[in-house]
């Protein structure tokens, strides 16, 4: 998995409830693990931006709920610094849900902006976003 050019601050925990912000049926998501993660013994994991995660959807279309999928973080509302020593929040946290590991997303497209890191590692999901911020 790519880096991504910002000192990115965990701001999810487990457990945390999520917006599906794409269109493959899910609305509401609760983050289960974050995959590839690495946490001192005794220290749970958490999630930041353009983090690979594991979520289980809450609320959605009948064959969506229940179900366990693959996640991509691409906004939240911890602030985190960039390079350029600009600071960046989001309103919520949203997460764009894939269909499988390579990266590919669910969806066909993403309501509202993502991230710029969430751009630079997952190129297949920003190509479905409208507003990259």
């Amino acid at each position: 998995m790519k880096a991504i050019s910002a000192k990115a601050t965990e701001g999810l925990n487990l457990g945390a409830i999520l917006v599906a912000a794409d269109n493959s049926g899910a609305k509401i998501v609760r983050l289960v693990s974050v995959k590839r993660a690495k946490a001192k013994k005794g220290k749970q994991t958490a999630a930041k931006i353009a983090d690979l995660v594991k979520v289980s959807v809450r609320k959605g279309t009948p064959d969506m709920k229940g179900k366990v999928f693959d996640a991509v973080i691409i906004r939240q509302k911890k602030p985190y610094r960039r390079k350029t020593g600009e600071r960046v929040a989001f309103e919520e946290n949203a997460v764009a849900i894939l269909k499988d590991a390579k990266g590919n997303p669910k969806g066909t497209q993403i309501k509202g902006p993502i991230a710029r890191e969430v751009m630079e590692r997952w190129p297949s999901v920003a190509k479905i976003a409208s507003i990259v911020y």
